[in-house]
């Protein structure tokens, strides 16, 4: 369901630049060199005029059929060279100047961003101003993440309290850490003592943390390539296979998984791999009534303990 989502929104992507050439394009030639149905494409034209050059609801594609032809109605109009509003200016230029300020960001980089920043405000005029009155902190890792950055410029190990949801525990270890990374939240990747074994630890979810005066000497290992996210499951991991009602759909988009089969009640029965399997606990607790782990059974049956002891803790409120 993942994929197809990405394949229709980069193939709208390029049928917005197909129609703009041919204007009164007929729908079997367009099918044609898109490789898909006439269906598929009626269904992507009924998607585009909700799509446009601003979140306001103005400059929508202008996009129509009557069945055997396409006519876009207002292509100059939505062609035109975009400008920034002032909301726009200002939560970019915001969030530009709090990333400038972050610690371990590399001298190139900050030096790259204040040039664009100030291009920015240059292109933004008047729009500009009102986000010299506003900042941002990062304060809830703030802290931790300069004791990472430091920890990292020092090579010193680091003495870190740290709790991991999926087994809903607080654990204390010593780590070598490797780098500081972003996908979504901020991550530090360090060889973990107590495992022996290269970890990510979230930083917000780190309760404690202590700089500590021993060298770190994490083994050479070849840094994970994190363009396709940071949950990248082996085919050595174990498998976990999910029977989702149609509530519950959402998680062949938001789970990396090698399977997704359709049900009879229009659910998915969803397979996937992951190198804790523990940690989907959480998700069948969350689906509830639309969604069921089927294998391995062990875990079915934490899943479903686990939802009675959340039960009955409510019976006692």
């Amino acid at each position: 369901m993942a994929a197809n989502a990405i394949d229709q929104t980069r193939r709208m992507l390029s049928l917005v630049t197909y129609l703009r050439e041919r204007p009164g394009a007929h729908v079997a030639d367009v099918a044609r060199a898109f490789g898909i149905t006439e269906d598929e494409l009626i269904s992507d034209l009924d998607v585009l005029p909700m799509c446009g050059t601003s979140f306001r609801g103005g400059d929508l594609l202008d996009i129509d059929t009557d069945g055997d032809r396409i006519w876009w109605h207002n292509p100059d109009d939505v062609a035109a060279p975009l400008r920034l509003a002032a909301d726009e200016a200002t939560a970019l230029l915001v969030a530009a100047r709090a990333v400038a300020t972050l610690p371990g960001l590399r001298e190139s980089d900050r030096d790259a961003l204040v040039r664009a920043t100030a291009k920015l405000e240059a292109a933004a005029g008047e729009a500009a101003g009102a986000s010299a009155r506003l900042s941002v902190t990062f304060e809830s890792e703030g802290g931790v993440f300069a004791e990472v950055d430091r920890a990292i410029s020092e090579r010193r190990r680091l003495w870190v309290r740290y709790y991991s949801p999926a087994r809903d525990e607080l654990t204390e270890r010593e780590v070598d850490p490797i780098r500081l990374f972003a996908v979504g939240h901020t991550y530090m990747e360090a060889w973990c003592r107590l495992s022996e074994a290269r970890r990510t630890f979230r930083l917000d979810r780190v309760v404690e943390i202590r700089l500590l005066d021993e060298h770190a000497a994490p083994p050479e290992l070849e840094l994970r390539d994190l363009s396709e996210g940071l949950v990248q499951p082996s085919a050595d991991d174990p498998e976990v296979v999910v029977e989702v009602g149609p509530g519950g759909r959402w998680v062949a988009e938001y789970y990396p998984h090698d399977r997704a089969d359709e049900l009879p009640d229009g659910g998915l029965r969803i397979t996937l791999r992951t190198p804790d399997p523990a940690s989907l606990r959480r998700l069948a607790l969350r689906l509830g009534s639309d969604g069921r782990i089927v294998v391995p059974r062990e875990l079915a049956d934490s899943a479903r303990e686990a939802a009675k002891a959340a039960l009955a803790a409510y019976e006692g409120v």
